[in-house]
């Protein structure tokens, strides 16, 4: 089913600021992973020493169904979290199909940040800012 959810961006504070947010609402912690989840491959580089440890995902139900999901974003992997960039909506359509027509209209005038792709956690990802600036990132389970 689709849904929308909203995803932040952390200087090292995503465990702290999620385990808040599930006592807060009176939830569990949804999932957490960490960098050294990665798996290594020749595409992509060793995760530095100094966020292996940090938080990759987290995500915690808030209310009416909403998911609050996050990450540390590490200037060690090319992330620079200043006031603006640590917000993004998620949207996590039905259909591939859905998803490219939501990302092409989105970004058109905008940036692409990641190209829409398949990726090592199942699903097929992309993220984008708007002609208004808006972050918005796209993750579908759907299979091709």
């Amino acid at each position: 089913m689709a849904r929308v959810s909203t995803y932040l961006n952390f200087r090292n504070q995503t465990e702290e600021a999620f385990r808040f947010y599930a006592k807060v609402f009176g939830t569990e912690l949804g999932h957490l992973s960490r960098f050294k989840d990665i798996p290594a491959g020749p595409d992509s580089p060793p995760v530095p020493p100094e966020v292996a440890e940090l938080v990759m995902h987290a995500d915690v139900p808030i209310l009416g169904g909403h998911l609050l999901m996050g990450t540390d974003a590490p200037e060690a992997m090319g992330f620079k979290v200043v006031q603006g960039n640590n917000a993004y909506i998620m949207l996590e359509p039905d259909t591939r199909e859905q998803t490219t027509a939501l990302f092409a209209a989105l970004s058109e005038g905008g940036m692409v940040e990641q190209p829409l792709q398949d990726t090592f956690w199942g699903a097929y990802y992309g993220s984008a800012k708007d002609k208004f600036g808006v972050q918005w990132m796209f993750n579908c389970l759907a299979k091709a």
